[in-house]
């Protein structure tokens, strides 16, 4: 019988050929020191370790037993070795035989069949606050699996208490707020299912149900209107109160670039309606109180050097409705936290594209919660309260049972803005139809250009000078930066002169003009590392901006230079994803400040106080989701990476506005990617069933 010791130096081989990571070692190592000795339990540790990594929540012991290879990325001959050397089991059974006879794995059982549905309740054996639990056939270290546990009861329960709302006010309200013409009602019996379909007005549905419980979800693709519908969710909330004007509502995203966004297109918004109402809805005077939209992070109040909040279970947020953008990129130690700090009464909704990116942490809660939300899964009792409350008619083929969370769960489905050839790119891509993809390019090829067999310097010179009939291109905003009004010039040159009001907003609109322009072309990279990665390429780029003299790079902070913000700042008020430019100060001798745009709001500081920043002339895809481009450029690598999946590439394609562009050095690899799938394993919607079931 082999040894731990043994498996250490089958680990440690591991991990210098790059197998392994090196903390899935050294845990190994530590619950050895705690006493682990049995070589399945310490070698399924070290796995979990590593998979934490590639953003999955547990260990699927069905599928690890199934494909072990594919659920490591090892090639067949380093699992046939390690199995053989090692005896490891063959199936699920001979893992969890293995794995629940450990004192140090907490087993997580079940009152109801096989798998207890109160998780802190345990019945089978103590809870003595061991590292790693086993629950079901997923095995957990306990942070994870407490953070599952904790959103699939705060979610059910949320979903499950309902607001006493009557679904005449409500029509009353939807009526008002969307111009019913009540053409679809009339005829509404006389209709196809097909028909129906078509004509359902999802926004419409979205507004009642959210009214209606303490937790919703609305998800639907770029241009689908989440923001237009959520708009008028306020409108509604704040017409069905009883006391509108005491009402607190928050605005949250992951990042502050979606935060921003968020509150400037719901001011848009906000302020079309209140046109729109007149006096029967004071809406300028109510949305006014709606403060700004603030990072997740911010929100809960997050503290330096420390995971935890000051917000949370012991002190509560002191919110009525919090509405939160860009829920695709929340992990789950963050919707944990986010859930544990709201009081049972604050209206939770969530609002976010499920086909898009998970999180860069571990965990894909919204894909998890609503992954199937095309296919509806509408009780009779909701279809009613839709019927009742919108007037719109839900097609038979979105009826049926799937939950809770299903019941407040609704899919925007018609995308205004991606009627053309980007939106049926996108759509042939998540759909993972190469040969459809293939052929939007052929559709119009003023908006979606290919650079297929790419060579690099095709590349430098789409990012210098942009594409014939598309917006963007680096030489544009530096342009700008050269073309410093001459007001400004003059005024900077006198050391006594201090700034006037009007060099002031001279200054503060050239500056956004640049940043404005600077926000038109972007490129978007899949990987990080190589010729065709983020690091590689904003090294060339520079290179041949100064070639070109468009930048003079005499220093780190040389005028133009684009940083995005790598870590979170709160002394500082800058976040992960912020992106700015360096620019002078108007005053001469003055240092480098690095200007952000909020929205329509600027907001600046000193170039030496950014410690984590990086040049972003390209960023990853991860990086860019909460923001939108005129032009977009994705460039893929040469080789296939984990990374590259069909909602990496659905992702990149939706951040474009107007154009978009692909360059692809190898033209197999853009083919190969649309046929994998992101997976993250986790157990949360089974737990989610397994109360369902219970009730």
């Amino acid at each position: 019988m082999s040894t731990c010791a043994e498996l250490i130096v089958s680990l440690e081989l591991l991990v210098e050929q790059k197998k392994l990571r090196r903390i899935a070692l050294a845990f190994a190592r530590f619950l050895m020191d705690l006493g682990m000795s049995n070589v399945h339990q310490v070698f399924c540790a070290a796995v979990l370790t590593e998979l934490e990594a590639r953003g999955h929540i547990c260990l699927d012991l069905n599928l690890f037993a199934q494909e072990p290879c594919a659920l490591l990325e090892w090639e067949v001959s380093v699992w046939q070795q390690l199995s053989a050397d090692f005896s490891f089991p063959k199936t699920k059974d001979g893992w969890l035989a293995a794995l629940s006879v450990s004192e140090h794995i907490y087993v997580a059982t079940n009152r109801v069949g096989e798998m207890r549905v109160d998780l802190f309740a345990p019945v089978v054996n103590e809870d003595q606050r061991q590292l790693l639990v086993l629950q079901d056939s997923r095995l957990y270290l306990r942070r994870y699996w407490k953070d599952e546990v904790l959103i699939a009861d705060a979610v059910r329960g949320r979903a499950a208490q309902h607001i006493n709302v009557i679904a005449g006010d409500v029509r009353r309200w939807v009526d008002v707020l969307f111009d019913l013409s009540g053409d679809f009602l009339s005829n509404s019996n006389q209709r196809s299912t097909a028909d129906i379909d078509a004509e359902t007005d999802w926004q419409k549905v979205a507004c009642a149900i959210a009214v209606r419980s303490h937790f919703s979800i609305i998800t639907g693709g770029p241009g689908t209107g989440k923001t237009y519908t959520v708009a008028r969710l306020i409108a509604l909330i704040l017409a069905l109160s009883a006391h509108p004007d005491r009402l607190r509502i928050a605005l949250a995203a992951p990042t502050g670039k979606a935060a921003a966004r968020l509150k400037q297109s719901l001011d848009n918004a906000l302020n079309e309606l209140a046109q729109k109402l007149g006096s029967s809805l004071p809406m300028k005077e109510m949305s006014s109180r709606i403060g700004a939209a603030r990072t997740l992070h911010s929100l809960l109040g997050a503290r330096p050097d420390t995971r935890s909040f000051r917000h949370h279970a012991g002190n509560q947020l002191d919110i009525d409705v919090l509405i939160v953008d860009e829920a695709s990129m929340i992990h789950l130690e963050m919707m944990a936290s986010l859930l544990d700090a709201l009081p049972q009464t604050t209206v939770l909704v969530l609002l976010g594209d499920k086909d898009q990116l998970a999180s860069v942490e571990a965990g894909s809660v919204l894909g998890d919660l609503c992954g199937n939300a095309e296919t509806g899964g509408y009780t009779s009792e909701t279809t009613a309260y839709i019927q009742q409350a919108t007037g719109q008619a839900i097609a038979s083929h979105f009826s049926g049972d799937r939950g809770t969370i299903a019941q407040q769960t609704v899919m925007l489905r018609k995308s205004r803005r991606f009627s053309g050839a980007i939106g049926a790119l996108a759509a042939a891509v998540n759909n993972g139809n190469v040969e459809e993809a293939n052929a939007c390019f052929e559709f119009d090829k003023e908006v979606l250009n290919w650079i297929g067999h790419a060579k690099q310097s095709q590349l430098l010179a789409l990012a210098y000078e942009g594409r014939v009939g598309a917006k963007g291109g680096y030489r544009a905003y530096l342009e700008l930066i050269q073309q410093i009004p001459e007001q400004i010039r003059e005024q900077a040159s006198e050391l006594h002169t201090e700034r006037s009001v009007e060099l002031e907003e001279t200054f503060n609109q050239w500056v956004m003009s640049v940043l404005l322009a600077f926000d038109q072309f972007r490129l978007l990279c899949a990987v990080k590392e190589g010729e065709w990665g983020v690091h590689s390429l904003n090294a060339a780029i520079e290179h041949g901006l100064q070639a070109r003299g468009l930048i003079k790079r005499d220093s780190d902070w040389y005028i133009g230079r684009p940083v995005m913000v790598t870590r979170n700042d709160y002394n500082n008020n800058v976040f992960n994803g912020d992106i700015g430019l360096a620019l002078p100060d108007v005053h001469r001798n003055k240092p480098t400040r690095v200007y952000f745009l909020d929205g329509n709001k600027l907001r600046s500081m000193l170039a030496s106080r950014l410690r984590y920043v990086e040049t972003a002339y390209a960023m990853t895809v991860h990086k860019s989701q909460g923001s939108e481009f005129s032009h977009t450029a994705l460039v893929l690598p040469q080789e296939m990476s984990p990374v590259l999946t069909r909602e990496l590439i659905y992702t990149g394609i939706t951040r474009a506005r107007n154009q978009f562009s692909l360059i692809s050095p190898v033209n197999q690899i853009w083919h190969k990617a649309l046929s994998v799938r992101t997976r993250r394993d986790s157990g949360l919607m089974s737990v989610l069933h397994l109360s369902d079931d219970a009730h």
